[in-house]
């Protein structure tokens, strides 16, 4: 029923502690886990305020590097765990559209994604990646808190 699972993963403690979940519904339902983060690109409000020119090039390689670890992370313990696992970085100014092609892309079944449960004015200034695809997926998505 689930056997392509896909993790967006953003590097914080939520995620990682989604991971394990995710490892184990992989290996009850004998599926392989698709990872993903999304490098969001450096607005140009940052590098056009204030007196600091800011080096995009610079910037994209270290969100490059952030993300490789964050992915590789999530390979490592699939691979401990003795899941199947594919991994993907993309880079988008809207998140949660990377997440619904790659679902798309990759055949999941499912979305299983951390939330940060943000509440009251912070969701509606900051709004949330989660909420976005579920708003915009027609796959089943699981949440995590």
């Amino acid at each position: 029923m689930f056997t392509t699972i896909l993790l967006p993963t953003d590097g914080s403690a939520l995620t990682e502690k989604a991971i394990p979940t995710a490892l184990e519904f992989a290996k009850l339902t004998g599926g392989k886990i698709i990872g993903i983060h999304v490098i969001e690109p450096l607005p140009l409000t940052a590098i056009a305020d204030g007196g600091i020119a800011i080096d995009v090039g610079i910037y994209e390689q270290q969100m490059r590097t952030a993300a490789q670890i964050y992915i590789d992370r999530l390979a490592d313990a699939a691979r401990a765990a003795n899941v199947a696992f594919e991994g993907v970085i993309a880079q988008s100014l809207k998140p949660y559209e990377e997440i619904i092609n790659a679902s798309n892309q990759f055949n999941c079944d499912v979305i299983l994604m951390a939330s940060h449960g943000r509440k009251g004015l912070n969701k509606l200034f900051l709004g949330s990646e989660t909420q976005k695809v579920l708003a915009h997926t027609t796959l089943p998505v699981m949440v995590l808190r």
